[in-house]
């Protein structure tokens, strides 16, 4: 439908330039900065309205002739000014790794080191180690006094508590295994990593406010997974994100790692063990991370996707039908796992399929106030080995263990019921 708002001089004025430019709009358009859409329309009314101009019914001999070379130049040059455009208005997970923090490889794509895919069958191997460190909550104020004094966590207590971590995998590792000979280490690190700032009472009682929180743990970290590579030689890091990490208030479906200072811990790490080929981080854009360790294939995934429970089977059943849908969502996509591997809710758990971790905090007021049973702070340690797949699960525990009874000089002992 023809516009009513343009004048018929307007339209033989831009028919002229239309024919003036060998009927290249955009250079028409271009030369009196006009955009292209408008000064079509104005075309396409001149064409609807039947206006003629002088240039139009002169022989097409003596019109100018574009060649291929300048239709081509015309459309790479549109391409160009579009595909710019769309890049400024679009903030993409590469712009954050390149830009921001000036990561010069994509992540995503990253293989697995051939030592944690295959080993060697033999009695004398004793398999791969896992460590599953998640749920530190690094920056989180616990107040013993709120809690009949069974926890207390700060930064200084959790500091003691990664020493005394390090200390006890490496001490299980070594010497509680006849031939402690290992290929290497896989540290997994599952989420909520740092306290965060998505509920107000955090904000408030925090140790430290996010950054330096942030800093700290950093290095931190750093110290622990370097002790590592210098006992066990080589380390493999997979890494999820989990949700007190994030910029948000409410959890994010699209783009979660991104807005996750999770994940941007983990890029940090990335990129300080670039230059140390003993360690070897996979932290992929998704919720989930799959990788294989002597045939053995885990999913790593934060946890907090799964919700429910009740007062009789706490977490368990939440957990084992999110497995459930998990395995049936992933086996329909070639993505097939054997084991996952969570934290969130803070127990040690290794099940049937599922290994959920327990947490370097501890029990604290929310568990508390929600009469949850106990739980000491603990990480998950086991091994993989490529003929029996999981064994030797070793809670490690980093505090009191409130309400367990004391050893005893016995070995075993019974009831006499005589």
């Amino acid at each position: 439908m023809a516009s009513n708002k343009l004048s018929d001089d307007q339209c033989r004025e831009a028919l002229a330039l239309y024919f003036a430019h060998g009927r290249n709009a955009m250079r028409a358009a271009a030369s009196i900065g006009m955009p292209e859409p408008t000064f079509r329309n104005r075309i396409r009314t001149a064409r609807q309205r039947g206006i003629e101009i002088e240039a139009q019914l002169e022989p097409a001999t003596e019109e100018p002739k574009r060649s291929e070379i300048d239709v081509l130049r015309d459309e790479l040059f549109e391409a160009r000014s579009q595909l710019r455009a769309l890049r400024e208005n679009t903030l993409t997970d590469e712009y954050v790794k390149r830009k921001i923090i000036g990561l010069v490889d994509a992540i995503d794509e990253v293989e697995q080191p051939t030592w944690v895919l295959s080993q060697p069958r033999g009695r004398s191997f004793p398999g791969v180690p896992i460590a599953f460190w998640s749920d530190w909550h690094w920056g989180e104020v616990v107040d013993a006094g709120e809690l009949g004094g069974v926890n207390e966590f700060n930064l200084s207590v959790a500091h003691s508590r990664v020493r005394t971590l390090v200390e006890k995998t490496t001490q299980l590792l070594k010497h509680h295994v006849v031939n402690p000979r290992y290929p290497g280490i896989v540290v997994a690190l599952g989420g909520d990593m740092l306290s965060g700032d998505i509920h107000d009472e955090l904000t408030e009682t925090n140790d430290q406010p996010m950054m330096p929180c942030l800093l700290d743990l950093y290095g931190v970290l750093r110290w622990a997974i370097m002790s590592l590579a210098g006992t066990f030689g080589r380390v493999f890091v997979p890494c999820v994100a989990g949700n007190h990490g994030r910029t948000s208030k409410r959890p994010r479906m699209k783009q979660r790692a991104f807005t996750n200072f999770d994940w941007l811990l983990y890029q940090f790490l990335d990129r300080s063990f670039a230059d140390d080929n003993r360690v070897q981080f996979y932290i992929p854009d998704g919720p989930d991370a799959l990788f294989n360790v002597c045939g053995h294939r885990y999913l790593l995934t934060h946890g907090d996707q799964f919700r429910g429970g009740d007062g009789i089977i706490g977490a368990i059943g939440p957990i084992t039908r999110g497995n459930s849908r998990k395995q049936a969502r992933n086996s329909a996509i070639n993505m097939a796992y054997d084991t996952m591997l969570l934290g969130h809710w803070h127990q040690h758990m290794p099940l049937h399929r599922t290994i959920v971790n327990g947490s370097l905090k501890g029990y604290d007021e929310y568990a508390n106030q929600n009469n949850f049973g106990y739980e000491p702070p603990t990480q998950a340690l086991w091994m993989t080995h490529p003929e029996h797949g999981i064994t030797q699960h070793w809670p490690v525990y980093l505090g009191p263990r409130v309400g367990e009874r004391g050893g005893s000089a016995d070995w075993v002992k019974w009831k006499d019921t005589e």
